[in-house]
């Protein structure tokens, strides 16, 4: 089991305190360089430490954006829930079931996926980085947390047309909370309420039309 601990001492300061994180490419690329024969989940996240929340979401959220058959995201979308629940509550970094936690991958399968990835990581961080960070403080974690659990649990609602937008946001918000990254962060909220907004309407105007009907 992953202890939930505040957060990784690095010399002089601490993972959840450092004014300019390392950027999740180079992250990434580290560990990837540094690993042993097989890389564990385990190891991954505690590598991430507190910025695991945000990475978890962003990779569980994407399988969600790609077209999928009907009711798939009521299973995918479930991971982004157990993550934001996590948050909610209040650990400080993901923690994993044991079997998830001890699956492992062989170094140059870890490689190679670092290697497709890293060049999309590092587009991405040309304009997503540390800057107006409003999430300091647990309670404000949490109430990420529980918007973020909002989007997941409407990815998991059998709702026409109201999944990918929510997922889209998820995804958004999780490139957010990895980089430090106030506006990325507000993006991802207006991603979000406008998501709600569609799913809204969406059941309202499915609902009016079966009354209609019956």
């Amino acid at each position: 089991m992953i202890h939930h601990s505040a957060a990784v001492t690095v010399p002089g300061i601490t993972a959840g305190t450092r004014k300019h994180p390392e950027k999740l490419s180079e992250l990434l690329e580290r560990l990837a360089r540094d690993a042993g024969e097989r890389v564990s989940m385990r190891e991954i996240a505690n590598a991430l430490d507190d910025r695991s929340f945000g990475a978890f979401l962003l990779v569980f959220a994407l399988p969600n954006l790609i077209p999928l058959p009907p009711g798939a995201t009521m299973v995918l979308g479930l991971p982004m829930v157990f993550v934001a629940w996590q948050m909610v509550i209040g650990y400080q970094k993901v923690w994993l079931p044991r079997a998830l936690a001890n699956y492992t991958i062989d170094r140059a399968t870890f490689q190679r996926m670092v290697t497709r990835v890293s060049p999309w990581l590092r587009s991405a961080e040309n304009w997503v980085r540390p800057r107006n960070w409003p999430l300091g403080g647990p309670i404000r974690e949490r109430l990420f947390g529980i918007f973020a659990l909002l989007l997941g649990i409407t990815c998991v609602l059998p709702i026409p047309f109201g999944n990918w937008l929510p997922a889209f946001a998820v995804a958004i918000l999780g490139v957010a909370h990895t980089e430090r990254d106030g506006n990325c962060l507000a993006l991802g909220a207006l991603a979000g309420v406008v998501s709600f907004a569609v799913a809204g309407f969406v059941v309202t105007a499915t609902g009016a039309f079966l009354m209609h009907i019956f």
